[in-house]
């Protein structure tokens, strides 16, 4: 193919921090930027950012920017001449792509039949054997009946994957050990998978222990030339749902990551492949098996930009408009190691459940890109993923790139709406994780850590130190003899204490034991054990500040009672719809008896399932909703009466 005319005006057929980052690019590249935005995102920033915007439908995803049709009839009242998927939504969707170039407009992405081709699982693990791309043993047939997948399960082995055939993100997917849970298994795994994909047909793998999640990024032209641009280990998810990426992937051997690199640019070149792309191999000691290829840029794709040097955005672009690649592969070098972590609206505590709300507060962190489609007083909402950022840090070296991260994520201030970036932090200082000792199923610690006990004393010495506005925050105190008192009001994490230490000639004294002490304008250093620490207290945002102790950053900041974070979980007598959803299955009826932990319903919300339990021992009395009803966050959906309570009434009677 030959250069097309250059790309003037660009739809965008997506929303969030992806449709901002397009529109960063397309913007310095002089392109105008056309916006979608449903109800529920009318104020959003990627509408305040875009040279125009239009309205697309309602909030929920699928009448508005799933509604193909829709996008199409607005690009052609637009003038736009491309349109750029994003990812999620229509990115994948094969019809779509083809209509697009069916209407005369330049999908930025790959053709139809591409998509086609890798988006139904079975048939392209049947392409890659073919090309010679190694692939996990499982079942990837067309006779989806029951009987006939139980049977195969069996041949496959145990324990094993269900998976969506059409499915990607994480979505659609089941880890089953034995095979009185399969059956389970599979209805959940198919009501996922015709909600999120609209096909509920699925794939058997088996699954392997301890495997590490590396994929490849490819990058195709028209003019027949086909690289690989470095390697990402993607390892470390939540309910198989990425949490932290990096680049290049650690620990892999240069013959190792050859191989990998020319079987992804094998497997593009299989179904003609043009634009970004991404293999995803599961890696297991020096072997390698394909997952599956995303047709679409990634999120993640930053880290790869980060060590490329290059703005994939842009070469989505110029591949669009009929350009070669930028770059040959024996150009391509890569620069030191990036990491990035996805910060999400999600109570950790509570099992990941999604949260959405407002955003009072919000402060970035100095030293690290941010890729978000929020600011201080939008929302995030509870119709679509509940991604607020996602925060990449680059650096000589890997261990240079996770402390730049988890300095960043300790100076992070955002509220109230919970979300993940505790746990970020934790993740970044997790010595596992530095020594790059987890995988996939590698168990990601939920429990809150304790606040170290030093902790306490040493904010409380470097805020009364400080003179303050506030009366709990004083250094001369009191004095008796040549001792004196500092007090001071001091919020960690959630938890804020009034303390007051005894300080006498650079002696610290608190809860009986004395330490020798220096204060320094950005440390403290303290005598313990019989040797000296340095402990770094750094600035972050709206005078909270970072101690770092014991080889953890541990924000801290006087108590003004309004920057805690909010949860929207509480008990009550019932069971609480803890997000937006669809009541997809009622487990229960009225007059039942269950135990604590038992499934009562289940709700999809944000295209997953999630079970909702009982909190402890009762009767159900009432049943608020009904399966397909859309019920909000917070409301009762199931009433129950406390057993032991009816005993102590009919006693009083």
């Amino acid at each position: 193919m030959t250069d097309q005319a250059p790309i003037k005006r660009l739809l965008i057929a997506n929303r969030g921090e992806i449709a901002v980052r397009i529109i960063q690019t397309a913007r310095r590249l002089g392109i105008h930027t056309i916006a979608l935005y449903s109800d529920a995102d009318a104020r959003a920033m990627h509408v305040r950012e875009a040279d125009e915007a239009w309205h697309l439908g309602p909030a929920p995803a699928r009448e508005s920017y799933l509604d193909a049709a829709k996008v199409l009839k607005i690009a052609r009242e637009a003038g736009a001449d491309a349109v750029h998927p994003g990812y999620g939504f229509l990115s994948e969707n094969s019809d779509f792509a083809s209509a697009c170039a069916q209407q005369g407009l330049r999908f930025i992405g790959p053709s139809g039949a591409a998509i086609l081709a890798m988006g139904d699982k079975s048939g392209a693990k049947a392409l890659m054997q073919a090309a010679g791309v190694p692939v996990l043993p499982g079942y990837h047939g067309a006779d989806q009946t029951p009987a006939l997948l139980r049977d195969q399960a069996h041949q496959v082995g145990f324990p094993l994957l269900i998976k969506a055939a059409s499915g990607g993100g994480g979505k659609g997917m089941r880890r089953v050990e034995q095979i009185d849970e399969f059956d389970a298994a599979l209805a959940a795994v198919k009501r996922e998978a015709l909600a999120a994909f609209g096909d509920d047909n699925v794939l058997l793998e088996r699954y392997l222990a301890r495997a590490r999640h590396v994929e490849v990024q490819v990058f195709a032209d028209t003019l027949g030339n086909a690289i690989y641009l470095g390697d990402r280990d993607c390892s470390l998810q939540r309910r198989h749902q990425k949490v932290i990426e990096e680049a290049p992937a650690p620990n892999i051997a240069p013959a190792l990551r050859h191989a990998m690199g020319e079987a992804a640019v094998a497997a593009a070149r299989a179904i003609d492949y043009v634009g970004a792309g991404t293999i995803e191999f599961l890696l297991c000691g020096e072997a390698f098996f394909f997952m599956e290829m995303n047709t679409r840029l990634q999120v993640e794709h930053p880290v790869t930009e980060a060590v490329t040097g290059q703005d994939l955005v842009a070469w989505q672009l110029a591949v669009a408009e009929g350009k070669p690649l930028p770059l040959t592969q024996e150009e391509v070098v890569l620069r030191g190691h990036a990491v990035e972590a996805r910060l999400y609206a999600e109570d950790v505590g509570a099992g990941f459940l999604p949260a959405s709300g407002p955003i009072h507060w919000l402060h970035w962190p100095q030293g690290v890109r941010i890729d978000t489609g929020v600011a201080a007083g939008d929302e995030v909402s509870p119709y679509y993923d509940p991604m607020i950022a996602k925060l990449v840090a680059h650096g000589q070296s890997r261990a240079e790139a996770f402390a730049r991260l988890a300095d960043a994520l300790a100076a992070l201030s955002l509220g109230p709406l919970v979300h993940n970036g505790p746990l970020l932090l934790r993740l970044c200082e997790e010595p596992d994780v530095l020594a790059m000792a987890h995988h996939t199923q590698w168990p990601i610690p939920t429990e809150p850590l304790a606040i170290p006990t030093l902790a306490w004393p040493l904010a409380t010495l470097w805020l009364a130190s400080r003179t303050g506005p506030s009366p709990w925050q004083q250094a001369p105190g009191f004095r008796l003899g040549e001792s004196s008192s500092l007090t001071a009001a001091v919020r960690i994490g959630e938890e804020a204490r009034v303390l007051t230490l005894t300080e006498r000639a650079g002696r610290l004294t608190w809860q009986g034991e004395t330490y020798p002490y220096e204060l320094g304008t950005d440390h403290i250093r303290l005598q313990r054990a019989g040797r000296w620490v340095r402990c770094p207290v750094t600035p972050a945002a709206e005078a909270a500040l970072v101690l770092q102790l014991d080889g953890r950053r541990i924000p801290f900041a006087a108590d003004d009672q309004h920057h805690r974070p909010h949860h929207d979980h509480e008990t009550a007598q019932g069971a609480l719809a803890p997000m937006h959803g669809i009541v997809v299955a009622l487990l229960v009826e009225v007059g039942q008896s269950v135990s604590k932990g038992q499934p009562l319903l289940v709700l999809e919300a944000m295209k997953m399932e999630h079970v909702l339990k009982a909190d402890k021992e009762g009767v159900i009395t009432a049943i608020s909703c009904r399966q397909g009803e859309q019920v909000s966050q917070g409301a009762v959906l199931v009433h129950f009466a406390d057993p032991s309570a009816e005993k102590a009434q009919g006693g009083a009677a």
